[in-house]
């Protein structure tokens, strides 16, 4: 008895298929769900495989992009992408914990254990109703080697330097005026 349903059971499983790899081609992003042409098992061509992703996450991933693809009913033919990668793009250097957004041009968002650092390849653009920032302990800014950098000293005074590369740092202590919130 035991050998029969072993049998049936291996028979049933048989007409699966399971989950495989795949290499995308193009993705068609016009759709309800992006649409991915890729390349299945032994060459197979896979055509408008929907690529899923996470809510509030979406990117359109770039040809050659690796992805792990379910054949729905066992067909590939109604495949489904769930999972993509791209080693070439990938940051590699994150520790235990930390999070990043990334793209093909080096640019990120990354939550390490320092803070969040922003970095673009050319324009960062905050659209917003208000802006506020606020720091407890200094800010700084510089462009093209001239920058300033604002540190409180206590509470009672704040000390306001500004440097040029080559040049020598100027500074200044002076009193905080209240009030400087909202």
């Amino acid at each position: 008895m035991i050998d029969l349903v072993d049998r049936r059971i291996r028979r049933a499983l048989g007409g699966i298929r399971q989950a495989f790899r795949s290499v995308l081609s193009t993705v068609n992003p016009a759709g309800g769900v992006q649409l991915a042409q890729a390349e299945g098992l032994a060459g197979e061509a896979l055509q408008d495989a929907e690529l899923f992703q996470h809510y509030g996450f979406t990117s359109r991933p770039p040809a050659g992009t690796m992805a792990v693809v379910l054949p729905i009913g066992g067909r590939t033919s109604h495949g489904i992408i769930v999972a993509t990668e791209h080693a070439s793009y990938r940051l590699r250097a994150l520790a235990g914990g930390e999070v990043a957004l990334y793209d093909d041009q080096g640019q990120q968002v990354l939550l390490h254990r320092n803070g969040v650092t922003v970095k673009t390849a050319k324009k960062l653009r905050l659209e917003a109703q208000d802006i506020e920032m606020h720091a407890t302990h200094s800010w700084s800014w510089d462009v093209a080697g001239f920058g300033e950098r604002w540190t409180a000293n206590g509470g009672s005074s704040w000390e306001h330097k500004t440097w040029q590369t080559g040049a020598s740092v100027s500074s200044v202590t002076l009193p905080i005026h209240p009030p400087e919130g909202p």
